[in-house]
């Protein structure tokens, strides 16, 4: 068994505080909100942090929430998301202010591969990354169009 880690950073224009509100926070009551055809509900089955395509089952694990830091970790631990060639994966976000009053977000991803697997490639996450991705700019586009939200 091996451990991939792939890193993206990327700006947005909401402030991190609202952005971890919203991903960290409340994501339980909020995607299912504003992505209901993807996202039937979200039930996190462990851990408390001290909290594209239709996934049809994701079990996930809150592994850290720290609320001065901005920086939360969680790990699918089953379901969809998961190729079939790892049997979990990681997720370490940091949400860092900017200037401007946006933010940027800083997510490690560590693919945690089956015994027989040796390597994952980044081009076998790219589907996993696109639904990310998709989700969050769900997210931002609710908090700019919503201002007074998690304020």
């Amino acid at each position: 068994m091996g451990i991939a880690t792939f890193t993206e950073e990327f700006v947005s224009p909401v402030p991190a505080q609202k952005l971890f509100k919203a991903l960290a926070l409340d994501n339980d009551k909020l995607l299912p909100q504003l992505i209901p055809q993807a996202i039937k509900s979200i039930e996190t089955i462990q851990g408390d942090g001290g909290p594209g395509p239709e996934l049809k089952l994701l079990k996930q694990r809150i592994d850290g929430i720290d609320k001065e830091k901005m920086t939360f970790s969680y790990t699918f631990i089953e379901g969809d998301a998961l190729i079939d060639k790892v049997e979990s994966i990681s997720h370490e976000i940091k949400l860092e202010n900017l200037a401007d009053g946006g933010c940027k977000v800083t997510d490690t991803s560590k693919y945690n591969t089956k015994p027989e697997i040796l390597e994952i490639k980044e081009e076998d996450t790219k589907d996993g990354k696109a639904m990310g991705m998709a989700v969050f700019k769900a997210v931002e586009g609710y908090l700019l169009a919503n201002p007074h939200v998690y304020a």
